[in-house]
């Protein structure tokens, strides 16, 4: 979807028909209702005795400030500890395997009924459900069950099989919904807990009212983690609500260590651990990350789907696209589903001094117009001793081919009429030079957005080779739709790109319609390729649309046939993940993927680009591939 304007907020709480517009169970507004806590998951909930966690819950209404304390607020159904002030998300229930849980459930709504459900002994095969009806009371007793990361939420009104995702036409009430944590006997908890909550509402028939929360507040007033070089930071983050939210890190990679749902979790060994910076969280999952911090600076953790990092989704009115106000400041360019993370250099630190390197310019242009976008962009490589010409643009843009090790300074040099930045996708570089404007640096020295006319220099380490991404990191929605990245393709030192045998594929949007029309490698036809037979074939596969997970497919026939992960966002794949299986993917927005086909036979086969979810104007897209 695309988010409209929103009216200004004073105007929107004084509609006759706010109440329902800001999710109120009552339909009037209660100024002696309390005020939601936001959660940072820090304090279990309940009193221990013995091996007996007592627990007190309830659902009652409260007022919740997704964003400022002094700013706009929603009258909504949330979860508390009886005699506390509600939160969201909801208490967290932390324990220790062999725990029993003895839990009072109170509805304390006097218009709707309650449904708890996921309070219950993990792993389980189906989630239980406890209804409530206005006023009434239930007490459950059960045993925490196994080790893991897990969720428990309440609904309003009945419960429907599956639990999630819950929607009712395009309402979204995803604030009820809490951590609940089951650690291993003798374990000292010693990280956080991320809970994703979204709450969203039909404002007219253009567009919609959302709170897009990360432990109960949306950037810029998410908590701001703070870490130390060499800290090893290890987060539980838990996706409570109805979408499906692709998590990444910028700088660095991080390890995942299990994975879950609502009901079951799965610790993975040292050696089915993976390094990724973007992990995808379908509705109701979790996950258990680490990373290691090497280098000081400001970095982030985010969705990567822009609709829920945009300016247009801020709860309150947004500022104007190519305003000063919205750009300049990484508070105003950015909204929902972001962290700040900052690493303290240590004592004594100075900035990297200047030093021989590779020289790279990189012109940010628009040229002609597509049929769908309303303007085409481009970043342009310099190939020659001549800038490219200032309207010409490729789609998708340059790709460019570095070499491991070898350090290289690329110079952005912005002829767009308005600013831009530029994010190095998966590269681990300096804080500096990330590409997120009013953000990414240390102190004082952060960095400036790419004014028209303007110039700056990103500085590459590129400490391993693979498969990554560059991207506009400003108007992500009008600029990324419009071809604002390309892909970046580190090799080692004396390998060359053979695209005889290395197949590049890079899918985006054209244009910001509601229903995307999906581009791969710059064009909505894939051309046919005819390939050796025998031979290795690395198929390198990126998705960077601003929304929609993809679906790479090979075929003989009607038949799938077999190939090799290589390697995810540019990391080599654990060995036990490298065994051949069925040549299909899924790709979330932000993810790289390594594949290798190995010694194909001769004869035709087809490639299908195809949307998971939804529909796409131009799905399926398809390449006839023949080898011979």
């Amino acid at each position: 979807m695309r988010l409209s304007r929103r009216r200004p907020v004073s105007r929107l709480l004084l509609l006759p028909l706010s109440a329902a517009l800001l999710g109120m169970s009552g339909g009037v507004s209660a100024p002696d209702l309390p005020v939601v806590r936001a959660n940072e998951n820090r304090d279990p909930a309940g009193r221990m005795r013995g091996k007996v966690l007592s627990l007190d819950l309830e659902v009652r209404m409260a007022r919740w400030y997704p964003e400022a304390s002094n700013g706009p607020f929603i009258e909504v159904a949330v979860l508390a500890e009886k005699g506390r002030r509600p939160s969201i998300p909801g208490p967290l229930i932390r324990v220790k395997t062999g725990t029993t849980i003895a839990a009072t459930l109170r509805n304390a709504l006097n218009d709707s009924s309650v449904t708890f459900i996921g309070l219950q002994t993990r792993p389980g095969r189906v989630p239980d459900s406890v209804r409530l009806a206005p006023g009434e009371t239930r007490v459950l007793r059960f045993a925490a069950g196994e080790p893991g990361t897990y969720l428990y939420r309440a609904i309003l009104g009945s419960y429907h099989a599956p639990p999630l995702p819950i929607r009712q036409d395009t309402r979204e009430r995803e604030q009820l919904a809490g951590a609940f944590v089951v650690d291993s006997a003798g374990q000292i908890p010693d990280d956080r807990v991320f809970v994703i909550n979204i709450w969203r509402d039909p404002r007219d028939s253009t567009g919609h009212q959302n709170a897009l929360t990360i432990n109960g507040k949306s950037w810029p007033y998410t908590e701001r983690l703070a870490s130390g070089i060499g800290d090893t930071l290890r987060w539980r983050v838990i996706n409570a609500s109805a979408r499906g939210h692709p998590m990444h890190l910028h700088g660095f990679y991080f390890r995942v260590e299990a994975r879950g749902n609502v009901l079951r979790d799965s610790l993975y060994t040292e050696q089915q651990q993976r390094l990724v910076v973007t992990e995808p969280m379908p509705t109701g999952t979790t996950i258990s990350m680490s990373w290691a911090p090497d280098r000081p600076g400001n970095w982030l953790f985010h969705c990567h789907l822009s609709f829920h990092v945009l300016p247009e989704a801020r709860f309150d009115s947004p500022p104007a696209r190519h305003s000063s106000n919205y750009a300049h400041n990484a508070d105003n360019h950015m909204a929902g589903l972001v962290l700040g993370i900052k690493v303290k250099p240590p004592r004594g630190w100075r900035a990297p001094a200047e030093r021989p390197s590779r020289q790279l310019r990189l012109f940010v242009q628009e040229g002609w117009r597509r049929a769908r976008a309303p303007r085409s962009m481009a970043f342009v490589l310099q190939r020659g001793e001549n800038p490219p010409a200032a309207d010409s643009v490729e789609l998708p843009s340059s790709t460019l081919f570095l070499t491991r090790g070898e350090l290289t300074d690329i110079t952005v040099l912005n002829r767009l009429p308005e600013p831009t930045g530029v994010h190095w996708h998966g590269i681990e570089l300096e804080s500096y030079s990330d590409g997120v404007v009013g953000w990414s640096g240390i102190g004082n020295r952060v960095a400036p957005l790419i004014a028209p006319r303007d110039s700056f220099t990103a500085h590459l380490t590129l400490p391993r080779a693979g498969t990554f991404i560059y991207h506009t990191h400003l108007n992500d929605l009008e600029q990324l739709t419009s071809g604002l990245y390309g892909a970046l393709v580190v090799l080692e030192p004396g390998a060359r790109f053979d695209s005889r045998t290395d197949h590049l594929y890079t899918v985006g949007w054209d244009g910001e319609s509601r229903v995307p029309h999906l581009l791969v490698n710059g064009d909505s036809t894939l051309r046919p390729i005819t390939i050796e037979a025998g031979a290795r074939h690395r198929f390198r596969l990126i998705n960077i649309g601003v929304a929609s997970n993809v679906r790479f497919t090979i075929l003989r026939d009607s038949s799938v046939v077999q190939w090799k992960p290589l390697a995810k966002d540019g990391a080599d794949l654990p060995t036990s993940q490298t065994t051949a299986r069925r040549a299909t993917q899924n790709l979330a927005v932000g993810e790289t993927y390594d594949f290798e086909l190995v010694s194909p036979e001769p004869g035709s086969y087809a490639l299908l680009v195809e949307p998971v979810l939804g529909t796409t104007i131009n799905s399926p897209l398809r390449q006839r591939i023949d080898v011979r």
